[in-house]
């Protein structure tokens, strides 16, 4: 989501609600990982890319209804190969795209989270997108606090432990617990998007080589 992060939060800053698709899970050859993501926003204007063009009118068909009124949607596409023509992903892999409606009241934390992105600081985003939780609700997570809630206490614990733990590595991906957070329960899907600044590359050696790669990694 990084590279739609400024669109995302310029809309949410001026009032407006929505659509955001996200990759969560993908098997096999998929365009995108997870975490890649599409906008629609004011006028039906779309905005990034979930599967490089594959599906992406899919998708943006079920952003509609969002925006309508519908409820949050788990999408998954190339069951089949007919299935996957049809929509177009005719690479030959599958993917999951979870479709959610996001505005100042129901996503209040975005503009802090925009500003952790933009700052460069550490920060990771657990959404419910499957299960008996309460679906597209946020906890937001950082090295030292978290806030919103998914639901219970104790499912908020254990995703926090969890996602930190993801975002020391820089991971994101799809975790599943029981639905008050049992580790070994796999009702409730939790997607983690982590957010970490970029590695720094150090260069040592004294070489003209060096000197050059140095220049151009600054």
């Amino acid at each position: 989501m990084r590279d739609v992060m400024d669109r995302l939060a310029g809309w949410w800053a001026n009032g407006h609600r929505v659509a955001i698709g996200t990759v969560i899970q993908t098997w096999s050859s998929a365009p995108r990982a997870p975490g890649a993501a599409m906008l629609v926003g004011p006028d039906g204007e779309a905005v990034g890319s979930v599967s490089g063009g594959c599906v992406e009118g899919a998708v943006y068909a079920v952003a509609e209804r969002v925006l309508a009124g519908d409820p949050p949607s788990l999408e998954h596409y190339g069951v089949s190969d007919d299935e996957a023509f049809a929509v177009g992903l005719t690479c030959g892999g599958t993917i999951e795209v979870f479709v959610e409606a996001v505005d100042r009241d129901s996503f209040p934390a975005l503009k802090a989270i925009a500003d952790d992105v933009a700052e460069r600081r550490p920060v990771a985003i657990a959404t419910v997108v499957d299960g008996p939780g309460r679906l597209a609700e946020h906890l937001v997570i950082r090295p030292g606090s978290r806030d919103g809630s998914l639901g219970s206490e104790r499912l908020d614990d254990a995703v926090t432990d969890d996602a930190r733990g993801m975002l020391d590595q820089g991971m994101t991906g799809l975790r599943r617990y029981g639905p008050h957070g049992e580790r070994r329960g796999d009702e409730l899907g939790i997607f983690v998007q982590s957010f970490t600044p970029p590695p720094r590359m150090l260069v040592f050696g004294a070489i003209d080589f060096a000197s050059a790669v140095a220049r151009v990694g600054a």
